[in-house]
């Protein structure tokens, strides 16, 4: 990766952002997943959104895949040891996420 940043949040939206990414990295901090459990979990992307996504995750460093030799081939995706490293990240998304959700269920009423 050698684009010149401004800001170094901006390098955490590029290889964090996208429609699924966050989503992916929260369902994968606890544990392996196999893919069509992580489809289901992260809100049912398409087969090509999702294999993308992964893609670009693995290449950043951030998800590990893993193909086991059986019949039929299993695969399982997983966060890498710097891949761990969001899981603040994510967890902070995850408790703003549900206190704007409680603020304006409170504010509706």
């Amino acid at each position: 990766m050698d684009i010149d940043y401004k800001c170094p949040v901006e390098i955490t939206v590029d290889v964090t952002g996208g429609k699924w990414k966050p989503m992916i990295i929260y369902r994968l901090l606890d544990g392996p997943r196999r893919f069509g459990e992580l489809r289901r979990l992260v809100g049912d992307p398409s087969q090509r959104s999702l294999t993308m996504q992964l893609r670009e995750l693995e290449a950043d460093g951030i998800v590990t895949r893993k193909v086991f030799a059986e019949v039929p081939p299993r695969v399982e995706y997983s966060l890498t040891e710097f891949g761990q490293t969001l899981a603040p990240v994510l967890m902070a998304m995850r408790d703003w996420g549900m206190s704007f959700r409680d603020q304006r269920r409170s504010t509706s009423r």
